[in-house]
């Protein structure tokens, strides 16, 4: 028997798709349920190669509407949440030997002008002999591009559409799996499962979502029982990161001699983003794995290019992530469809949409559009409305990252320097939640190491579900990266002891 009213939308998933599917429908006014099986981001929408970018290399597959509404989202999702997203530039070396120098530029102009873009600075020839963002470049190549792209925080982004999604009356659930959906001639009867406690619960809904990500098609089949004509090819691409190896924030793009281009991000300060790879994958998207393969791969990438030669030891820690792109029928991994598809199953009573493909740039439109493929089936929900809003930490006037940080100082003058952009580039304007009356940094309770103190841990219990000590150190922050292993250690055991432990204890009251 149901413990709930009737929910208008439950969307399974909590990554970038299904955290951006639920905000939009709560922003409508449709009562929404989301649920995870693990915690938000865990999958594929946290092993990104963290950019919002319009993909410069599918225009060399005629993607061209898919590139200009990820060109003119790029700005949109700029606006929108300033202190997670920021302009990037991209340096471009050329290799004669590859794709000739008239089509690069040709595509870079297309790339410049495909999305009206309004922000950011256009492209750029530069003699990486004379430019200083030829320093580093091998002395061979001596002609290369820049253009404009964008950095995110892709766990975050995740995060904050989930928030904004709570704040507006959705309900978020996670590490509870959908373990049954039941199909009636009006709605939904769903069985949930606590991945904690191994309770079971049911809920009601008129419309579900699928927006599983690698797991969509098991959705389909063993949970809802139903079937769709639509085809998911996983492919699997990995990153590494490395000590940063030159001067600069620019990144690099360079093209290898398969055609496949890799991008050389500069993170979290001293380290560098080096990916990805395109391998076709079949086995269990919870288990993958960069190989050996793979990582020799981007490091020949690099070193081609590059005067500092990288050894697999200066390889700090590698990722890799599963993507379910739209099977279009391509052979190659690196031609199939970015791209998104919905299948809108309505056989046999209450509706089901399931969402295939898409990217984090194109998130927000692949919301809009799943809500406005649903609107049939709620005539009073409200318009669009993503565009011109800002995520929650965004409420920056005019998106204006670099005084909002300043005013943040005058507010907290005994904050850190290093500390305060920590919190600038992760809470924005929420950074005062946060912190609230603190006057000192002792007011900030215990000190687990770099930047990490307990009112962050405690914030991030409180308002972003956060419920093992990984969420913290991996996907909601980076402190992981920057703590050794005692400080993570001595972090996770007073985790455990403080929340986790206590939580069982009322658990066990409780019953």
């Amino acid at each position: 028997m149901s413990d709930s009213p009737m929910l208008d939308l439950f969307v399974i998933g909590g990554g970038i798709n299904g955290a951006g599917i639920a905000r939009d429908a709560a922003g409508r006014g449709l009562k929404v349920m989301m649920c995870e099986k693990d915690d938000l981001a865990q999958g594929t929408s946290s092993r990104s190669g963290k950019l919002v970018h319009g993909g410069l290399r599918y225009l060399e597959y005629y993607e061209f509407r898919l590139v200009r509404e990820a060109l003119i989202e790029r700005e949109v999702l700029l606006n929108s949440a300033s202190h997670i997203i920021w302009p990037m530039r991209f340096v471009l070396p050329h290799s004669p030997q590859d794709r000739p120098a008239w089509l690069v530029r040709l595509g870079l102009f297309l790339y410049d002008h495909l999305g009206g873009r309004k922000k950011l600075p256009g492209t750029r020839t530069l003699n990486l002999h004379r430019d200083p963002e030829g320093t580093a470049i091998l002395d061979q190549y001596s002609k290369g591009f820049e253009y404009s792209d964008c950095w995110v925080d892709d766990a975050r982004l995740v995060t904050l559409n989930a928030v904004d999604a709570a704040e507006r009356g959705a309900t978020i659930l996670t590490r509870t799996s959908c373990v049954s959906a039941d199909r009636k001639p009006d709605h939904w009867v769903i069985t949930l499962k606590d991945e904690n406690t191994g309770e079971t619960r049911t809920v009601n809904a008129k419309v579900i979502a699928n927006a599983a990500g690698p797991w969509v098609l098991n959705i389909v089949s063993n949970v809802t029982k139903t079937h769709s004509s639509r085809k998911v090819r996983l492919v699997k691409g990995s990153h590494i990161i490395v000590p940063k190896f030159w001067e600069g924030q620019q990144a690099y793009l360079v093209q290898n001699h398969d055609k496949r281009v890799i991008f050389i991000n500069p993170y979290e300060g001293d380290k560098a983003l080096i990916g990805t790879t395109d391998i076709p994958y079949d086995g269990k998207a919870e288990e993958v794995t960069a190989d050996e393969t793979e990582i020799q791969y981007l490091m020949d990438a690099v070193n081609r290019y590059f005067k500092v030669k990288l050894r697999r030891d200066d390889v700090l820690t590698s990722f890799s992530g599963v993507r379910p792109l739209f099977d279009d029928g391509k052979g190659n991994p690196s031609a199939v469809t970015r791209d998104y598809v919905f299948d809108l199953d309505e056989n046999g009573g209450a509706p089901l949409l399931h969402v295939f493909g898409g990217k984090i740039t194109t998130f927000r439109k692949l919301a809009e559009h799943a809500m406005q493929r649903l609107a049939p089936f709620f005539p009073t929900m409200g318009d669009d409305w993503t565009s011109a809003a800002t995520l929650p930490g965004g409420e920056i006037p005019n998106a204006d990252f670099e005084t909002f940080s300043q005013k943040l100082k005058e507010q907290y003058p005994w904050m850190p320097r290093a500390l305060r952009k920590h919190y600038s580039r992760l809470y924005g304007a929420r950074t005062r939640d946060l912190v609230g009356n603190a006057e000192s940094l002792s007011d900030l309770g215990q000190h687990f190491g770099t930047e990490l103190y307990e009112a962050e841990v405690r914030y991030l219990v409180q308002k972003e579900w956060v419920q093992q000590a990984e969420d913290v150190l991996v996907r909601r922050t980076k402190h992981g990266l920057h703590m050794t292993d005692e400080q993570k250690t001595t972090f996770t055991t007073w985790f455990d002891q403080t929340f986790v432990a206590s939580s069982a204890t009322v658990q066990v009251a409780m019953s």
